[in-house]
């Protein structure tokens, strides 16, 4: 179990449970868990988060206390730290891996590889410009835990990784400003996009575009965690270094710097069309450092190791369902 934290500010929450228990929402300070059920009557990070105003000051008040059912984290599992009802993911929001992947699917005998770095790159100014994220819809049911192994379907050829920070909703949203957007954020979170890459472009129909069902949404192909750190202890999430090691590898290391459009827009984007609700996620996009960019896709026995400033590690072993 993960007990070297690196968290910021003084406490997070998560999801836990004990042998064969059921899962309860818990507050981590240091090496130990607070069951939170006799403190904030609710079975549920999600149902935390749907009274996030409410219920912060108790979580502040609750981690500067020694009284309660405090546990070892040693001797819990770790859970995905909230069940989402709906996940938005953003696509092609980190400049230098959107140039890496054109690079990464021109085809043998295509264009030159630096033609293909301007010309994507003179599209990516353009997107900037006119101020339209590309934001697509994920599955709940992909989630997994932030510990629990990915299983590779036997039909997934290139399965690749793609380290991501994630909002966590903690207000509803509707049609909110870019100004207002982070109001409706309660905590980020670590989230790893797992994708087929074979399966991204529908070669059998080329003109509907992109197959996002097939491509990332297999049971657990978005492994979520490990915890949900308060955004008051993310003073800026256009800051944090994601990285991601593959076998103690460094594959992925960026800033969130590199982001095309930030966590406010994308919120205020998605919240256009969408409801946001507590515990929904807003996945940022991924850096730069996918294995189609350094020739090395997920086999099984393969182990990620995915951290973001302040949220934690993650660390998730990769196994054939076959």
């Amino acid at each position: 179990m993960e007990t070297s934290l690196s968290l910021a500010g003084p406490f997070a929450l998560g999801s836990f449970s004990a042998g064969t228990a059921p899962a309860f929402p818990g507050l981590v300070v240091g090496d130990r868990v607070l069951d939170l059920r006799p403190v904030v009557p609710a079975p549920t990070t999600r149902a935390l988060l749907e009274s996030w105003e409410d219920v912060l000051p108790l979580l502040h008040d609750a981690a500067s206390t020694s009284s309660g059912a405090w546990l070892p984290l040693a001797e819990l599992r770790v859970h995905a730290p909230v069940e989402p009802r709906q996940i938005l993911q953003s696509g092609a929001n980190y400049r230098t891996h959107v140039i890496d992947l054109a690079v990464a699917h021109e085809p043998a005998g295509g264009r030159p590889a630096e033609q293909v770095r301007a010309e994507v790159g003179a599209m990516m100014d353009r997107r900037a410009a006119e101020d339209q994220p590309y934001v697509f819809v994920g599955l709940p049911s992909s989630v997994t835990g932030p510990y629990d192994d990915v299983v590779i379907p036997a039909w997934c050829v290139k399965p690749d990784w793609e380290l991501e920070l994630a909002a966590v909703i903690g207000r509803p949203a509707f049609r909110v400003d870019p100004e207002d957007a982070l109001e409706h954020v309660a905590a980020y979170t670590i989230a790893n996009d797992i994708t087929a890459r074979e399966l991204v472009f529908r070669r059998d129909m080329p003109e509907i575009g992109t197959d996002w069902l097939r491509a990332k949404n297999a049971p657990t192909f978005t492994p979520l965690g490990p915890y949900l750190v308060p955004a008051a202890f993310v003073p800026d999430p256009s800051n944090l270094r994601v990285t991601l090691r593959l076998n103690g590898e460094v594959m992925q290391d960026e800033s969130t710097k590199d982001m095309i459009f930030d966590v406010a827009r994308l919120v205020s984007y998605a919240s256009q069309t969408v409801e946001l609700l507590p515990g929904d996620l807003v996945l940022t996009g991924s850096p730069a450092g996918n294995g189609l960019h350094h020739g090395r896709l997920l086999r099984s026995g393969d182990v990620m190791e995915g951290t973001i400033t302040g949220l934690g590690v993650q660390r998730n072993g990769c196994r054939d369902e076959r």
